[in-house]
């Protein structure tokens, strides 16, 4: 990986770690790469600014909205529209090229954004974290169709790289400014006021990804037609997945209909959608996208409950129950640095396995701080751990997906990757907030005044009922991590 070889025809390597023809020098802020790479790890850091500053405004707008109960919904109904939204960028991006799928992807988001902050009940909140997930799905897998197309197989771990070092000055900022933002002007000004980030990504990256990746990835060969019936599985896996959400909150006899209707169309759609093998974790790409999505969802399902458990439990401010986890950025993008390093490639699988071990550790770590004589600042150490893994795994997953794909297969194998990584999180949230409202968690009130005790309800069973299962899923995750090489 340290030095580019010449491609002939003597190569034997597979098509995706086979180097263009004429490859520019330098790294991914050389001359040739670097408005590119500026424009595309800001369209991240924008993402990762969001996603940091929901995090640290939700207990409070959801307590306003008075949808504590659908608490895990706002998380998970952002994941479950990027499903079919995956999906759909996938075709799009290999039929004619990553640009309009993430122009349109980055508008989407905007609209999600903006819906949430004028909302004026939880439904309308979860709308519109919905539609940001449709943004977001069009966007994500079209940002790994631009590194398969526009960067040379030894400049792709240093983007990856930089694309989990861009979540570093969101985790660290973005729970202070949501934090102060939320106790001083409202919650929805966190969501209202980032629109406005939006300008400079696109402006820069649009330009770029138009000249280097746009079209389809072999000009010569004919369009192949949109393969509906990958497109209806994906109307199946989300609708399959909204489901199993709403059986979750409701929580009584009737919703074993839509339980029963959602594993229907859940089941088709994800032997249809990912490779085969996924689900008994084959190895090679089988395994890769499986880990993906247990990785991811357990990881998610439990940090999404942290500023909550803080705020109600341990009578936090919002502002510091997200900057609880701010540490975890840093130690993110210190993972994903250590897995780019070439000397270190023939260790990836071990790195990978140890990453998913201290991910299980963190989780299980972390409601230690429900007993009061534990010291606040456990969560954090525990959570720059859990992170430290999270960064390995989740950029190794992304390197060894693009090494194992021809770039005409990028976009459906990304897509694949990132449908395993939201479908896990959905159903892990929605497993979790099930779980979280069975116990009580559901009647949790006044969640942001940082005076508030038990008076406001303790439900230390609620919150252990989530993390402690979680924890257990990131341990099989390691076994999983074991397979992720083909012998």
């Amino acid at each position: 990986m340290s030095a580019l070889e010449p491609r002939d025809d003597t190569d034997t390597r597979p098509l995706a770690a086979q180097a263009p023809a004429t490859v520019p020098t330098g790294g991914v802020l050389g001359r040739s790469h670097r408005a590119l790479s500026i424009g595309i790890v800001s369209v991240v850091f924008l993402i990762a600014f969001e996603a940091t500053a929901v995090g640290t405004a939700m207990p409070v707008a959801a307590r306003e909205l008075h949808g504590i109960a659908l608490y895990a919904f706002a998380f998970s109904a952002y994941f479950t529209t990027s499903l079919f939204a995956m999906v759909l960028s996938g075709q799009w991006a290999d039929r004619r090229g990553p640009l309009g799928p993430l122009a349109a992807g980055m508008s989407a988001f905007v609209a999600g954004l903006l819906l949430c902050g004028t909302a004026g009940g939880m439904w309308v909140f979860v709308a519109g974290r919905a539609v940001q997930g449709l943004g977001g799905g069009l966007v994500i897998v079209a940002l790994y169709v631009v590194i398969g197309r526009a960067y040379p197989e030894r400049l792709q771990p240093s983007i990856l790289a930089a694309f989990a070092a861009s979540w570093v000055v969101p985790s660290v900022v973005g729970p202070l400014a949501a934090g102060s933002v939320t106790e001083h002007l409202g919650w929805r000004w966190v969501f209202v006021g980032i629109p406005v980030l939006v300008v400079f990504p696109l402006a820069l990256a649009l330009p770029q990804i138009r000249r280097r990746a746009s079209g389809p990835a072999d000009p010569a060969a004919p369009v192949e037609p949109y393969d509906r019936r990958r497109i209806r599985l994906a109307l199946g896996i989300s609708l399959g997945a909204a489901l199993l959400q709403y059986a979750g909150q409701e929580l009584n006899w009737f919703a074993l209909l839509p339980a029963a209707a959602g594993f229907g169309l859940l089941v088709p759609a994800v032997r249809g959608l990912l490779p085969p093998g996924t689900v008994r974790a084959a190895r090679g790409l089988p395994a890769v996208v499986l880990l993906r999505g247990v990785a991811a969802g357990s990881f998610i399902a439990a940090e999404s409950f942290v500023p909550l458990m803080l705020v109600t439990q341990r009578g936090l401010s919002p502002t510091m129950a997200g900057f609880s986890l701010a540490a975890g950025g840093g130690t993110w993008a210190l993972g994903s640095y250590l897995q780019s390093r070439p000397r270190l490639e023939p260790c990836r699988g071990r790195l990978m396995v140890g990453g998913m071990v201290l991910v299980a550790v963190s989780i299980a770590a972390a409601p230690a701080v429900l007993i009061d004589a534990v010291p606040v600042w456990t969560v954090a150490v525990a959570w720059g751990f859990g992170c430290l893994g999270m960064g390995v795994v989740i950029a190794s997953t992304s390197v060894l997906l693009l090494k194992l794909s021809a770039p005409e297969e990028a976009g459906a194998n990304s897509a694949a990757l990132q449908i395993s990584d939201g479908l896990s999180n959905v159903l892990l949230l929605a497993a979790g907030g099930a779980a979280f409202a069975a116990l009580g968690g559901g009647t949790l009130g006044a969640v942001h005044d940082a005076t508030a005790s038990a008076a406001t309800g303790s439900h230390p069973a609620a919150f252990a009922a989530v993390f402690l299962p979680m924890a257990v899923v990131a341990l099989a995750g390691a076994w999983v991590a074991g397979r992720v090489r083909a012998k």
